[in-house]
């Protein structure tokens, strides 16, 4: 068998209005862009996507894809090492490595589909399916808003634990924090695990007293309680609450996490495959996880993290986050289905086994 070239990278955006205004702790948004890269390699086509801003298209287009391009396809982790260092004056973390996690999944998607098996089968297997929570409960939902989205994930998806956003107005609305968290135990009943995000709303000390109460509540995960950057504070509240605390989704490199774990911040260590730097930066994160003996979650995008999760001993779940759900069933041919709380990337499927629906999307192009 040959072994072909990346003969083309392709970059786009696309800008997906949310059903309305959503927010969290410390962002109000309105909609959901998504950057996708299409890179072919004879008679392939790997497609890998990140949610960043558009300014990631030229970034892929112009300094990226010259890199990879003429280069042999099965031969990612070069690739990866190459755009690594290239990218060294131009600051690696935020747009450049989500920019960079898009190719890098391309390529991985191409690489498969040239060998006509999975990329969870190229990445090394170790999971056939992968358990996933459902992931929303904005802080500006109404109770009936909150009350539905998790009756479709308790009563339709069965899905075996959920997760809410509090830390509303940047920590300040802690009794209407409270009263959502109480809604959500009152709708998913006591069998059903209830997460919670801060996305970094609280400092320290307003974290500490809450803690008390999460643990009445039952609360058994408090994601980014206060910034992630503050480690000695995420550290210091895994003390103050029986809850896991988890932090890692604006983690752009391996360093980030290795600080993280030193620091010892968390007791999950949550991963973005579409800003880490792609499956090849994820796979050497989740081994320094594993050798700090913790377990490592998908941040966000659960149907790109789907299939290197499965290739990961350590992982504990997928974060199934509605607006992602969302966008893929609208836009993405081959979603996956929660239903069950576990989610199989397709075993028959070359590649990720994902195309996008370009002429649907169109409408939303920037």
């Amino acid at each position: 068998m040959s072994d072909p070239v990346v003969n083309e990278v392709r970059a786009a955006a696309y800008r997906i209005p949310t059903p309305g205004p959503e927010a969290d702790a410390t962002l109000r948004w309105t909609g959901t862009t998504l950057v996708a890269v299409h890179i072919r390699a004879g008679d392939v086509t790997g497609l890998g996507w990140t949610y960043a801003h558009e300014a990631c298209v030229p970034l892929i287009t112009g300094f990226l894809a010259p890199l990879v391009e003429n280069q042999p396809v099965l031969d990612v982790p070069a690739q990866w090492s190459a755009m690594q260092r290239a990218v060294r004056n131009l600051g690696r973390p935020g747009l450049v490595s989500c920019a960079l996690s898009a190719v890098d999944i391309a390529l991985w998607d191409a690489a498969a589909r040239v060998l006509d098996i999975p990329v969870s089968q190229l990445l090394g297997r170790v999971h056939d399916e992968v358990a996933v929570y459902g992931s929303g409960g904005f802080t500006n939902q109404s109770t009936h808003e909150l009350h539905d989205q998790l009756d479709i994930w308790v009563q339709e998806q069965h899905l075996p634990a959920v997760k809410i956003k509090i830390g509303e107005d940047r920590g300040h609305r802690i009794d209407r924090d409270l009263t959502r968290m109480r809604t959500a135990r009152d709708v998913i009943g006591d069998s059903v695990e209830l997460f919670v995000d801060a996305n970094g709303g609280y400092h320290c000390g307003q974290a500490r007293r809450l803690g008390p109460m999460l643990d009445q509540l039952g609360v058994s995960w408090f994601e980014e309680p206060v910034s992630s950057d503050d480690l000695a504070g995420l550290a210091a509240l895994r003390t103050a609450t029986a809850a896991d605390i988890a932090a890692g989704e604006y983690g752009y490199d391996l360093t980030y996490f290795a600080r993280m774990i030193d620091a010892g911040a968390v007791d999950c260590l949550q991963i973005d495959v579409t800003r880490c730097g792609g499956y090849t930066e994820w796979r050497r994160i989740a081994a320094l996880a594993a050798a700090a003996n913790l377990e490592v979650s998908a941040h966000c995008a659960p149907h790109l993290a789907a299939h290197v999760a499965a290739a990961t001993p350590n992982v504990r779940h997928l974060e199934w986050f509605a607006d992602h759900d969302r966008i893929a069933t609208k836009f993405l041919d081959g979603a996956l289905d929660p239903t069950g709380g576990q989610v199989r990337p397709d075993p028959s499927a070359a590649g990720h086994g994902f195309a996008l629906k370009d002429a649907d999307l169109q409408a939303f192009a920037v």
